[in-house]
């Protein structure tokens, strides 16, 4: 049996265009699988985007980060022609998504914070069911085994646990061989093992082409999947860039932290050997060792908090 870790499929009749590194900017072009300029919602008197725009390079991972109230939701959900917007043009794989049409549909694959669906269906009978409205899907047997559920394949939906059926959700996604993939904070309940193999999941994906828009609250989910980060905040993106970008500009300080008279200490520096040095001089014990002694480099999460933090002053 293959590895329900990685899995590379064989889909013929599909070209794919090689891996994409990030795009900073913002001109129309067929590059683009996403390119969004000047949008703007509001539900009532509240402003909930506020000119956002965004691109997405083909074949790329773009984690879309910000906290609850951002306009991350509304943003995907305008992107896959679940709202209509106020003002602002975008295109979605070519297309405006309130004109789109059943073939532009079956293009996209969404993987939403919650499903219930299908519950009376075994995990095999779901996929069958999906794959049936799709002209050229994918194997029903080996999209199971990719997402790791061919042990629960006879299993009705509404008997799988909470990262079982999230694994279900992915596999209905991409059973139609999506050219884009909306992913909604996909790891939700997931167990680290799962979390790491999804992972994986969604490198091969990206490798063959495939698109994501990836919204999650695991920064360092975001830090290991994205090609490009765009952080939300107050209904518009203030900064883009790669993981490593944007947590270089946190500063080249390190944080040092060590445990003494069982509390907790830390100190930022640009020196930690020296900190070290230091530390091991006072604190360190007959193995030489200081209690609890660790060196943490700048990122993603910290220039992510730093960005809120500083948004909420």
């Amino acid at each position: 049996m293959p590895s329900t870790d990685r899995w590379t499929p064989v889909w013929p009749g599909r070209s794919f265009p090689g891996r994409v590194r990030s795009v900073k900017t913002a001109a129309m072009s067929t590059d683009h699988a996403i390119e969004i300029r000047a949008l703007t919602k509001s539900y009532g008197d509240k402003e909930v985007l506020r000119g956002l725009d965004l691109t997405v390079a083909t074949g790329t991972v773009l984690a879309l980060l910000g906290p609850n109230g951002a306009g991350k939701t509304t943003t995907v959900e305008i992107l896959q022609g679940l709202r209509r917007r106020a003002s602002g043009t975008l295109r979605v794989l070519g297309e405006d998504p309130e004109r789109a049409t059943r073939d532009w549909r079956a293009r996209i694959g969404v993987v939403s914070q919650s499903a219930t669906d299908l519950g009376d269906l075994s995990v095999r009978e779901a996929v069958t069911h999906v794959a049936r409205f799709h002209s050229s899907p994918a194997d029903v047997a080996q999209t199971i085994e990719r997402v790791g559920l061919a042990d629960d394949a006879r299993t009705r939906a509404a008997r799988l646990s909470g990262g079982r059926r999230r694994r279900l959700d992915v596999a209905l996604a991409i059973v139609g061989r999506p050219e884009l993939l909306f992913l909604d904070e996909p790891t939700t309940g997931f167990d680290p093992e799962a979390r790491r193999s999804f992972w994986g999941l969604v490198e091969d994906l990206r490798d063959d082409g495939t698109t994501v828009l990836l919204t999650t609250h695991y920064l360092d989910e975001a830090a290991h999947l994205a090609d490009d980060v765009a952080i939300v905040l107050g209904g518009h993106v203030v900064e883009r860039g790669t993981p490593a970008e944007l947590a270089s500009s946190v500063g080249q300080l390190r944080t040092v932290t060590w445990m003494e008279d069982g509390v907790q200490h830390s100190e930022r520096t640009a020196t930690p050997t020296a900190v070290v040095r230091r530390l091991t001089e006072r604190l360190a014990g007959p193995d030489g060792e200081v209690p609890g002694i660790e060196i943490h480099a700048p990122s993603l999460e910290d220039h992510y908090l730093e960005l809120v933090a500083r948004h909420a002053a």
